[in-house]
């Protein structure tokens, strides 16, 4: 399906998201689209070009080419890179086009962003609010800031589900690292809970009695959803809490539990990619408890 009089978008940092967002869009009739990835001259990048090449993304030479007449430019790229990926496109952007930060950063960072593009493109803080996949495109996400009431139904008209947070950069961010400290603490707090109730011998007898006391959550489906999460991104969690630890030392709060949930995640995004633990994720959750189990042991 093709869409006449689309915009044309160019995303700078082309991994899972990138990628996730471009097809669906390319799929919703988008017909102009670039990208652009630091490795794309390295050979760990060879992943990341075969992706475009199939979704039918034009692979940019550089960030500079990549955003050459494009009407939105979207940023999905690491953490730690959301402010060079700013830097490097500011002074080759023409005709300001929207600025989409979808990067999982602390408020503040996506003010300190704003700042640096300036009025060479239209910043808008954008949170990301459910796991990309399967939605894609279509995956729930927050606009913030001066720019988000005019970029929305712009957005709209692609299939995007898009809802402004607020007038204020950052307040889409706000939203979405402060729920993190739930969201991604949960998931360290069931690694480390039935991880030591598998050692002990008594991980059924652990989920019994949880379920008296929530009885409207699933237990076993929730510990297989958390694990699995971690295991698969775990290093990319633990990023993304430093972010929220940021966010807490913004508001004023010393983030005892989003460090601790840090250096958990990080942990286990390492074992996670052990294949010992990877052949175990689609066996259910006691031989992912075991799998994680001796992984940990063999770490200590």
């Amino acid at each position: 399906m093709t869409r006449p009089n689309t915009p044309s978008l160019a995303f700078i940092g082309f991994g899972e998201a990138g990628q996730a967002i471009a097809a669906g869009l390319r799929e919703a009739g988008v017909q102009t689209i670039a990208a652009w990835d630091i490795l794309f001259p390295e050979p760990d990048g060879a992943r990341l070009r075969q992706a475009g090449e199939a979704i039918g993304v034009r692979l940019a030479a550089s960030a500079a080419d990549a955003v050459d007449g494009a009407d939105l430019v979207i940023s999905a790229v690491t953490a730690a890179a959301s402010l060079e990926a700013a830097q490097s496109v500011k002074a080759h952007v023409r005709s300001a086009p929207y600025f989409l930060d979808i990067n999982s950063v602390s408020p503040g960072r996506k003010q300190e962003t704003e700042k640096v593009l300036g009025k060479s493109a239209r910043y808008v803080d954008v949170a990301v609010m459910a796991p990309i996949h399967p939605a894609r495109h279509q995956t729930p996400m927050l606009l913030a800031g001066g720019n988000a009431e005019a970029l929305e139904p712009v957005l709209k008209a692609l299939g995007m589900q898009v809802s402004v947070a607020g007038e204020d950069t950052g307040a889409a961010a706000a939203i979405k690292m402060v729920r993190s400290v739930m969201v991604k603490g949960m998931e360290a707090l069931t690694y480390e809970c039935f991880v030591a109730a598998a050692r002990a011998g008594v991980e059924d007898r652990v989920i019994a009695s949880l379920a008296k006391s929530f009885p409207n959550f699933d237990w076993p489906r929730m510990i297989e959803y958390n694990l699995e999460r971690m295991a698969s991104h775990g290093a990319r969690r633990a990023a993304e809490m430093e972010e929220v630890a940021d966010t807490l030392r913004e508001l004023g709060l010393e983030p005892l539990m989003a460090t601790a949930t840090a250096k958990r995640q990080r942990e286990m995004g390492a074992i996670g990619k052990q294949e010992k633990v990877r052949g175990t994720i689609r066996q259910g959750r006691t031989a992912m408890l075991n799998a994680i189990s001796a992984a940990a042991r063999d770490r200590n």
